[in-house]
């Protein structure tokens, strides 16, 4: 892991961590695997804006640790998790955190991340 860029947002990469101040309710397959008032908005320079959502408020025995992990030198080192529906159907690497993320986005240490492709994700 050494020797990877660690760069700092700016005015050609900007990112802002901000409270969502809605309400953020987060289904796969129609079950609720996140339901939080605390949830924060990502947004990374051009990118669609991301809620990363408290762990606390999460489903937790639903996730499964995945061997999946990904680098972002803006933000560190991702680890990934399948959510197990109570039907028992897997999800592969629905959700990503980064555990000890970079200083500029640290707010989102103990936060996860959904794809919106694989969960349906609701801000109201």
């Amino acid at each position: 892991m050494a020797n990877r860029p660690v760069l700092e947002p700016g005015p050609s990469h900007p990112i802002t961590v901000e409270p969502t101040g809605k309400h953020v309710a987060v289904r796969i397959n129609g079950e609720v695997v996140a339901d939080t008032d605390e949830a924060l908005t990502l947004q990374e320079s051009t990118y669609p804006a991301v809620q990363y959502i408290p762990l606390r408020d999460v489903v937790t025995q639903r996730l499964k640790p995945s061997d999946t992990e990904t680098y972002c030198p803006f933000k560190g080192e991702a680890s990934y998790f399948d959510v197990v529906t109570e039907a028992g159907q897997i999800v592969d690497d629905a959700i990503w955190t980064y555990k000890q993320p970079y200083p500029a986005v640290a707010a989102i240490a103990d936060h996860v991340a959904f794809y919106p492709d694989k969960a349906d994700i609701t801000v109201a």
